[in-house]
């Protein structure tokens, strides 16, 4: 009877979270993500943050090369924001594009060397600092780094779906950066993404994003049942292994 109960229960419990409003998606909020054809993104427009990671190349400046590799030298942006070499002192990079690091860098080595070229310096950037985010039923969940060329169907492929994933509903939501201004959110068709080749769905991600690949209702079932029943059974085990103490 009690198991009857449980199973009630939970099967209770998981309608009223689907018809609560756990798919709160709007098709209009669809045209709050750019097509990835319409974007401009480039190398110049990425704005440098702890942690990231740059190398500064120039094969003018000896002391700019790592002595291994004898290309550019790679530094982690501290929490300050500042790199620092020997003989160029503390650079302030936080905040500013790997162009404007750039000359900089060559304004500090103006009084020591004879820099050639329109570009004389090259600062590459590995980021850490900028995140996306893939949750609920995949194999790979969690805080991915964000490039600036993550679409949905990359996200999504790299994340990998499970058995378990309503892939007719995963909820692609971009939170709000104005305090009382609602996230914007709209519901992805991966199913019909990958199988019809729909495309009209495959739009770039933006810093911040997060997609969210729900249960299924069966599957949302099972997993409320096992999270009553588990301690349950848990409980009974326990007090049966002390009876026989």
């Amino acid at each position: 009877m009690w198991m009857r109960t449980v199973l009630a229960a939970g099967v209770l419990l998981t309608a009223m979270v689907v018809l609560s409003g756990c798919f709160a998606a709007q098709a209009e909020d669809l045209n709050a993500f750019l097509a990835p054809d319409e974007a401009d993104i480039t190398g110049e427009d990425y704005i440098i943050q702890p942690p990231d990671r740059i190398t500064v190349v120039a094969s003018d400046v000896p002391e700019l090369r790592d002595s291994g590799t004898q290309l550019g030298q790679t530094q982690e942006i501290r929490p300050d924001g500042m790199i620092s070499y020997e003989k160029i002192g503390e650079i302030p990079v936080a905040g500013k594009t790997p162009r404007q690091v750039a000359e900089l860098i060559a304004q500090r080595l103006s009084d020591l060397y004879k820099l050639t070229g329109d570009y004389p310096i090259d600062v590459r950037v590995n980021n850490q600092s900028k995140l996306y985010y893939v949750l609920g039923q995949v194999r790979q969940p969690g805080a991915k780094i964000f490039t600036g060329r993550e679409t949905t169907l990359s996200a999504l492929a790299k994340a990998i779906p499970t058995d378990y994933a309503w892939k007719e509903q995963i909820q692609v939501i971009r939170p709000s950066l104005m305090g009382g201004e609602p996230s914007k959110i709209f519901r992805l068709n991966y199913r019909d993404m990958v199988i019809r080749g729909r495309t009209d769905q495959i739009v770039l991600l933006e810093e911040g994003d997060i997609i969210y690949v729900p249960p299924t209702v069966f599957a949302a079932i099972g997993i409320t049942v096992g999270e009553i029943v588990g301690p349950i059974l848990q409980g009974g085990r326990t007090v049966q292994m002390m009876g026989g103490l």
